[in-house]
């Protein structure tokens, strides 16, 4: 009787590496990120509040206005750690969103092709701490980080009543913890953002360097008139660290209340360019 070999089996071949929800893998300088921030149930803090896919359509329209040559990326900046005035059962001043309401946002920005960004305001919380607890949705490939150290405060201190403040050594932490998630998980590059105010919110700033995969950047939350925002914004780039990017805040309220809001075109027209808009 004849013995037939049986034929030699495929090897499996590895799947192609996820890509950004706009394709690719880069953030920058291929993309331009424009973002809404808000959590839900709260105007005040901006238009993510209700109405989610209204606003998505709406910030869509945005984002193609401040394209200017690369691939418009809206990013729904979500606040899931919100600082408080009182201390709460544990002492630490802060609230959270429950992880069905991430799901939510994190739904929306999926049918809209947008990325989602996770902002911290840690109160007298460990940051590092809130954001490992967040590294189910961190390990996605369409969800970045911000943190807003104007809300971190120390022992004694309330938010609200002080300006927080943070370090290049945490900043430093936390983005080397997102490109171990990035390295492991095989994600494209993830947006890390850091807000500031005003210069002593981040001590030590020249620390703070990139990391691998992680696309660190800065953005600047200046109020008050026109010219007092684009001079906060001039101070707190024009030495900024190698490898550190730029963002540039508006506020549909405050800035308003000062004049009228500045356009996408002179919002791009800054030196150097906004690569992240965020419209609170």
């Amino acid at each position: 009787m004849a013995i037939t070999t049986p034929s030699p089996q495929p090897k499996p071949q590895p799947k192609p590496p996820v890509q950004l929800p706009r394709g690719g893998r880069r953030l920058l300088p291929d993309h331009q990120l424009v973002a809404f921030v808000g959590a839900p149930g709260s105007p005040a803090l901006g238009p993510l509040d209700s109405n989610l896919d209204e606003r998505a359509s709406r910030l869509e329209r945005l984002a193609a206005s401040y394209r200017g040559g690369r691939t418009a990326l809206p990013v729904l900046e979500l606040i899931v750690v919100t600082a408080q005035g009182a201390a709460g059962n544990d002492g630490k001043y802060r609230s959270r969103i429950s992880p069905a309401a991430i799901d939510r946002y994190l739904a929306v920005a999926r049918r809209h092709k947008m990325l989602l960004m996770l902002d911290v305001q840690p109160g007298r919380a460990k940051p590092l701490d809130e954001i490992k607890r967040l590294e189910p949705w961190l390990r996605q490939p369409d969800v970045g980080l911000a943190v807003d150290p104007e809300w971190e405060v120390g022992p004694g201190q309330v938010p609200g009543r002080v300006f927080g403040r943070t370090t290049g050594a945490e900043l430093n932490a936390i983005a080397a913890y997102l490109s171990g998630l990035v390295t492991t998980n095989r994600l494209p590059e993830k947006l890390f953002v850091f807000h500031q105010l005003s210069k002593p919110i981040v001590r030590a700033e020249q620390s703070v360097r990139p990391y691998a995969g992680v696309v660190t950047t800065k953005s600047v939350d200046g109020i008050g008139t026109r010219g007092q925002k684009i001079s906060t914004y001039h101070g707190l780039t024009k030495s900024l660290p190698k490898g550190i990017h730029t963002g540039f805040k508006l506020f549909y309220h405050e800035d308003t209340r000062h004049g009228a809001l500045m356009t996408p075109p002179e919002v791009l027209a800054l030196t150097p360019r906004p690569e992240l808009v965020v419209y609170e």
